[in-house]
């Protein structure tokens, strides 16, 4: 399956891809399965006047998230964890905090057997739209760049935690259709974002 990538505003978003919780009956609604990030150090901030702290909270104002943030680690298996509650974002604490120098990553379930979950909605995005978080007393924001979805055998593992030279953001929830065997969705949705619009989402995220 070939990864489609959003690259201008005007592109056809990934809406057809979704499978709607709705349409899942009861036994269907699963925990998303995270790809193994790569070793990521955190990094200090890009400058000094960067929030400071951990990130508490993320807003999407486009498909109306404004959900508070947990902290993620790594199962036994090494796999980042899935979020415990499907109405709050998780932030992989084990890379760099969202305004700092490289890619932070944050994760949240697309529905569960309850309906649609925070990042339900996360293949709506448009290149340009606006993603901030909350950092101690201050917010960082960040513009979207790209949206792509990926079988999560072929997840992206380099370009979504790899080094960047600022600071990147990266959304990442689950998508396409759903496994009935697997009890799991098939693909990834990631959204790249960074924090000057200037630059373009990672060549290598855009397979031909």
């Amino acid at each position: 399956m070939r990864a489609f990538v959003l690259v201008t505003a005007g592109a056809i978003g990934l809406a057809a891809a979704i499978v709607g919780a709705a349409t899942i009956p009861h036994r269907m609604a699963a925990v998303p399965s995270w790809e193994e990030p790569a070793p990521v150090a955190a990094t200090s901030a890009a400058t000094g006047h960067q929030p400071q702290g951990p990130p508490t909270r993320v807003r999407v104002p486009r498909i109306g998230v404004d959900a508070a943030l947990v902290e993620l680690g790594l199962d036994k298996a090494g796999k980042l964890e899935a979020p415990a509650v499907y109405d709050r974002a998780g932030w992989y604490s084990g890379g760099p905090a969202p305004g700092d120098v490289g890619p932070s990553v944050l994760a949240g379930h697309v529905d569960s057997k309850a309906g649609p979950a925070v990042f339900y909605r996360l293949h709506e995005l448009k290149v340009g739209d606006r993603i901030e978080v909350r950092r101690g007393g201050g917010t960082v924001t960040f513009t979207v760049t790209g949206v792509t979805r990926h079988p999560k055998d072929e997840f992206p593992t380099d370009t979504v935690y790899g080094p960047t030279p600022g600071p990147e953001l990266r959304l990442v929830t689950c998508g396409g259709v759903f496994d009935r065997v697997r009890n799991s969705y098939r693909d990834n949705i990631v959204v790249f974002a960074v924090t000057q619009p200037t630059q373009v989402i990672p060549k290598s995220a855009a397979r031909r």
